[in-house]
């Protein structure tokens, strides 16, 4: 692998400071970004480099994940398969899908030597893809693991691991809406561009997204949405980025909506590949 990548590690750790200490130390000089929330109990590693290393600070990070974290005694809001949750691998540039699969498979390979069971999501070998929320559903059911042994780890759990383009996590805060107005403002935005969950969190409620399309469906068009399905006493409270976005998705919003949706210049993640010295071609 010659490329270079950008990996969103999910983590089930979100409130233990030295566990996530232990967990960015891991990560090395790949590490870009740290982003931990104590009500989902989770942190998301953004992993920047060229692609041998960004595999290598994640099989490192997974490894202190194993031995550090007990999902036995995990208890947050997001739902979760494993202590290393989610690893998804994207190619830094629009051409480089092809560096992810590689990458994917050959973590799949490496943590499934692990102990842990190793799911992929993304584009499958037989051609077909897998969502996923379609592997959260059938792991261990439908869908058995692509590496690794077939029962779960016992403390570790498994691990989602999946090639993909260009993903933004974002959220939104609510005061006002009771959890099942949330879950129904998050159903109402919703679409093939936008995956959405609502939470009860601490002294509010959230609407978590997931916009698989965002030069197309922004932050704020998803914004937008929550706010026309608001119940009259409701109100956005704040907005939260998790993690990077690509430039393009910058690009797409006014800037004078950047603060309001929690978008800045400095978090595009070709400005923190810029710093690493990797460029197109």
């Amino acid at each position: 692998m010659s490329g270079a990548l950008w990996c969103a590690a999910n983590l089930s750790e979100g409130r233990d400071p030295e566990v996530i200490d232990s967990l960015r130390t891991a990560a090395g000089d790949c590490l870009a970004d740290v982003h931990r929330d104590a009500d989902h109990n989770r942190s998301v590693l953004t992993l920047v480099g060229r692609s041998d290393a960004v595999l290598d600070a994640v099989l490192a990070v997974a490894a202190v994940a194993v031995a550090s974290i007990d999902l036995t005694a995990h208890h947050g809001v997001h739902p979760r398969i494993g202590a290393i949750d989610v690893v998804p691998f994207t190619g830094l540039f629009a051409t480089q899908l092809a560096e992810a699969v590689e990458a994917r498979e050959a973590a799949i390979r490496r943590l499934g030597l692990m102990g842990l069971s190793v799911f992929r999501f993304g584009p499958l070998p037989d051609g077909t893809t897998r969502s996923l929320p379609e592997l959260r559903r059938g792991a261990f059911s439908s869908i058995a693991p692509d590496a690794g042994p077939r029962d779960a780890h016992p403390r570790a759990g498994a691990v989602a691991v999946g090639a993909r383009g260009a993903l933004v996590a974002w959220n939104a805060w609510i005061h006002g809406a009771t959890l099942e107005a949330t879950r129904s403002i998050a159903a109402s935005v919703r679409s093939p561009a936008v995956r959405a969950l609502g939470f009860e969190v601490q002294g509010a409620t959230q609407v978590s997204c997931n916009l698989l399309e965002p030069a197309r469906v922004t932050p704020k068009d998803v914004y937008g949405c929550i706010e026309a399905a608001l119940p009259a006493e409701a109100h956005i409270v704040r907005c939260e980025l998790v993690g990077l976005l690509p430039a393009s998705t910058l690009d797409a919003v006014p800037e004078g909506w950047w603060e309001r949706v929690d978008l800045s210049q400095d978090r595009a993640v070709e400005v923190r590949a810029a710093s690493l010295g990797l460029t197109p071609g």
